[in-house]
């Protein structure tokens, strides 16, 4: 019985098990930034901190901050290595989803708030914080201030910030700061829980290569010289309003010239063009490996979904046959057939210059979208701008056609 009690202590001390990334400085410090791959055990390290806060330290008022509400509670509380599956029986929390709050036995509190809500930081204190993907943030530096200034409580409030590093604004200051120290792991630092498989697959796919360097190998990639798209520009006109006016709204399709689970990404991009003229990207259905019928279904649904919005489809490789697909997977939406004349760099730079201006800004956040934007035009820009293609075709329609259609003023 004393060994087994001795083995159920030692499966709890997440310190000894814990790899060099996942472990914080011993120095003082403000602001711990873990940056790792994916898999690399962000995730565990950050609940395993507030867990340690919470019995060790005596922190009772905790803020856990997630891009979205419901990523707080799927991956920080609820998931395989969230706050609720750490640690003994005894000391797991109770989530009240209905006050989003996390109650621990002995008195400390969890509360939670979405990144695309900053103002909902404005009010409460506390004496640490975790904020997970901030890299992902939707609105990261107004919440991240918002934060900064309910960290008033305690003789030392400390925030523990995991994500998969992206060259956001938030993120390349905070690797600037002096209150900041930041650890780092690979995916491969965490391959005792992760299946073989999985590393086997990425190691073979993205080993060697930009996205792998980022995702896998967790680095900070700063834009490459010669991208058309700098994510300072798109950080900079970052929006979630929801209640915005288009006079039109379009959904632009970038076909792939093949099928098969090895065809290009099939590049389906929504966007409206505000009453006030600005262009808005809406969001992102880009697909790998569906079948044409599958992919014209996706893209006539997104249209649907803005209210029969029309859709742009690019025909230089399937020609009519691009909307006898649509037709066939049952678009009811206006369909028109666009034909490109210049090369991709040609189309994407007037495009890359509305950017410039102030004059697009995107509705959310887009990942895969904004890492070919700032990919493309690049030396180590490769395959398929597809999501890109579709974009410009989008924003070509909304904002440099000269024979737009008549306004129609859209809620969306």
């Amino acid at each position: 019985m004393k060994d087994e009690r001795a083995t159920q202590a030692l499966d709890h001390d997440w310190w000894y098990r814990a790899h060099e990334g996942q472990r914080p400085s011993d120095t003082d410090w403000r602001v711990w930034l873990y940056m790792g791959g994916r898999g690399a055990g962000k995730t565990r390290a950050g609940a395993e901190w507030v867990r340690e806060q919470v019995f060790e330290h005596g922190k009772r008022r905790i803020a856990l901050i997630g891009p979205t509400i419901s990523d707080v509670r799927e991956v920080m509380i609820e998931g395989p290595s969230g706050l609720r599956n750490i640690g003994p029986n005894d000391e797991q929390p109770k989530y009240s989803p209905s006050r989003r709050r996390l109650e621990w036995a002995n008195g400390a509190e969890g509360f939670v708030f979405s990144a695309e809500d900053p103002d909902s930081l404005r009010g409460p204190q506390f004496d640490a914080a975790w904020g997970d993907e901030i890299g992902a943030w939707h609105r990261a530096q107004e919440c991240w201030d918002m934060l900064m200034f309910g960290l008033r409580l305690g003789d030392n409030p400390q925030i523990c910030a995991t994500t998969t590093p992206r060259s956001t604004e938030l993120i390349r200051k905070l690797v600037k700061a002096d209150n900041v120290v930041i650890t780092r792991a690979n995916t491969f630092a965490n391959k005792d829980n992760l299946s073989p498989s999985f590393l086997e697959a990425v190691q073979n796919t993205y080993c060697g290569t930009r996205l792998g360097r980022q995702e896998i190998d967790g680095e900070l990639i700063d834009d490459p010289k010669g991208a058309l798209w700098l994510r300072s520009q798109i950080e900079t006109n970052r929006t979630i309003n929801k209640d915005s006016e288009f006079q039109r709204i379009v959904v632009a399709i970038d076909p792939p010239a093949s099928k098969g689970v090895n065809a290009d990404t099939c590049g389906i991009i929504a966007a409206g063009l505000t009453v006030q003229g600005k262009g808005v990207v809406l969001a992102d259905a880009s697909v790998q490996g569906l079948r044409p019928l599958d992919w014209a279904g996706r893209a006539s649904s997104l249209a649907n979904e803005y209210g029969g919005a029309e859709i742009i489809a690019e025909a230089n490789q399937g020609g009519e046959m691009v909307r006898d697909v649509l037709e066939t997977a049952g678009c009811t939406a206006p369909i028109r057939l666009v034909h490109a004349r210049l090369n991709k760099a040609a189309r994407a730079a007037p495009v890359a210059a509305l950017y410039a201006q102030d004059k697009i800004s995107h509705a959310g956040t887009f990942p895969a979208l904004e890492d070919q934007m700032c990919l493309f035009g690049s030396d180590v820009s490769s395959g398929s701008p597809d999501r890109v293609d579709a974009l410009v075709w989008a924003m070509t329609i909304l904002m440099l056609e000269k024979s737009m259609l008549p306004p129609r003023v859209r809620r969306v």
